[in-house]
């Protein structure tokens, strides 16, 4: 890349669960930048050859019946989690995702014969987002604003950030998806509205209630459910016709890889579909051999199957709706305008559930498969300074505290509070002559911390001999602009303190990701005619 001009842009990135779109601020409007193949999405496959070569979009896509045990798609919904957090999720995919010993997510990939984990396969997404946006430009690009779904937690928000890392970039901020939406929605607006944005994408599900105007941002409250997205609604279609095979010839054919590959894309289809007709055909040729008779799947499917089947998967999507209003303390005549993001808003029956609950039309003046890069890009520029008039205020979507006495969480950050944020608090020791304490940090809004997600631990030692309750211990929570959290505790009395940046939530540590980066570096050659040819 020595022939690119060395100044910096900054680019935004959505990286969706299934589709991942870059953009950039060009003069006073966000453009989405096409990729090499002159799509304006790409694919969010990765896929790995017998040569050892990597490929990413598309031609990943493409191959992924083929070779479904070394190609990874919805990688997304792994990121920064616990295995236990998503296990259902694991056996939505044809690859094999297992727990690691230290209950995170791993990815076998036989290919290659070692595993990988969420932030290295994402790394890879994000990589080729870059070069699409740096064959563009014609500039190196080393800064990025990455999207997450509002309603990520911290570790999934550094794991992102590690990913970027991994890829060779500078991310410069994490931004909310639904506010990535109003940013690119409400540019240029003249006048003050309320807007509800409705995220429904891949994997993941968020709703937000923003005030918009000629130079402020603010978002109102945030809800939603990480584990919701298309790809449940995909699994129904799936579901139903693994279910019916079985029935009539009493084969599993979610055992076999290559077969349940075929079906997942064939649902995937069939759903698309059924947003614009009554009915659709499904039909998969030879999907399994039964003593040498070959079977196929050939189903008429209707839209009044797909809705009966998806109901409880509507209503996953209604409860956080009226938690957002309620945060907010508004009601729906407050709301100007109802943006829709994420490619499963074209579903009918999701359509239905917003009109019937909001009681007004849809707004359609924006792509809702690329309104959340161009309000990255939007972001970008802001970072950059080559936007200077507007203010941006974001909330964090949960709850952040302590463990006290009795297995209690303590809130000192309340969800929807506005970010950047810094909370003092005094706690005490639990006995006398405690010399030191242990800080469980928790994040959520469940009373008992067992309940919540731990993020980290960490212990303040030589706390001077007291009886209990004399002792005081400062504890501050420091969440910055991205939604990432740093927690420290000083004990006032000796001045002795300790803190913790929460990074141990994410999947790898510090010394993993050097790893990562260092293996990338030898391998630059290498990599760069995989990507290129």
């Amino acid at each position: 890349m020595s022939d690119l001009k060395q100044k910096q842009k900054i680019i935004g990135i959505d990286l969706g669960t299934t589709n991942s779109v870059v953009a950039v601020l060009e003069g006073s409007n966000p453009n989405v930048i096409p990729n090499s193949d002159g799509s304006r999405f790409t694919p969010s496959y990765i896929g790995f050859l017998k040569s050892g070569e990597s490929i990413v979009g598309q031609i990943a896509k493409r191959q992924a019946v083929v070779n479904p045990e070394n190609t990874f798609y919805s990688v997304k919904r792994f990121i920064g989690s616990n295995f236990n957090e998503v296990k259902d999720e694991t056996m939505l995919v044809s690859y094999q995702a297992y727990e690691s010993e230290n209950g995170k997510v791993k990815i076998k990939c036989p290919i290659l014969g070692k595993d990988l984990s969420p932030e290295e396969i994402s790394a890879l997404v994000l990589k080729k987002l870059a070069e699409d946006a740096e064959r563009y430009l014609k500039k190196t690009i080393k800064d990025a604003v990455i999207t997450v779904p509002a309603y990520f937690n911290d570790s999934q928000r550094q794991a992102t950030k590690d990913a970027g890392t991994i890829a060779g970039l500078n991310v410069v901020r994490i931004l909310n998806e639904p506010t990535a939406a109003a940013l690119a929605y409400g540019l240029n607006k003249k006048k003050n509205e309320i807007i509800l944005v409705f995220d429904l994408g891949g994997g993941t599900y968020d709703t937000s209630l923003l005030e918009v105007g000629e130079d402020l941002f603010e978002v109102l409250a945030t809800s939603g459910d990480t584990h919701l997205g298309g790809d449940n609604f995909d699994q129904i279609i799936a579901t139903f016709l693994i279910e019916d095979f079985k029935k009539s010839y009493n084969v599993d054919l979610s055992t076999e890889k290559q077969a349940l590959q075929r079906i997942i894309e064939a649902a995937e289809k069939a759903k698309i579909e059924l947003s614009s007709v009554l009915s659709t055909r499904i039909n998969i040729p030879f999907i399994y051999i039964d003593s040498q008779i070959p079977r196929h799947i050939d189903i008429e499917y209707t839209r009044a199957q797909f809705e009966e089947q998806s109901r409880h998967l509507i209503q996953r999507c209604k409860d956080p709706l009226i938690r957002v209003l309620a945060d907010a303390k508004l009601t729906t005549s407050d709301i100007d305008e109802i943006i829709l993001v994420g490619g499963s808003t074209r579903i009918p029956s999701v359509r239905q559930l917003l009109l019937e609950l909001m009681k007004k039309p849809l707004n359609e003046s924006v792509n809702p498969d690329e309104v959340v890069a161009l309000g990255a890009a939007v972001q970008a520029g802001i970072v950059a300074g080559e936007i200077t008039d507007l203010i941006l205020l974001d909330v964090t979507p949960l709850s952040l505290g302590l463990e006290t006495l009795g297995g209690v969480m303590a809130p000192l950050i309340r969800r929807n509070t506005s970010i950047p944020v810094v909370v003092h608090e005094n706690f005490s020791t639990a006995s006398n002559n405690q010399t030191s304490v242990e800080i469980h940090v928790l994040q959520g809004e469940r009373p008992l911390a067992k309940d919540n997600k731990s993020l980290g631990l960490f212990r303040l030692e030589g706390i001077p001999l007291a009886p209990r309750g004399i002792p005081q211990i400062k504890v501050t929570f420091n969440l910055d602009v991205n939604g990432i959290l740093s927690v420290s505790a000083k004990d006032e009395q000796s001045g002795i303190e300790q803190s913790i940046v929460i990074e141990n939530a994410s999947i790898l540590d510090r010394n993993e990701i050097e790893r990562i980066l260092k293996e990338a570096e030898t391998n630059l050659d290498k990599d760069k005619i995989k990507i290129f040819f």
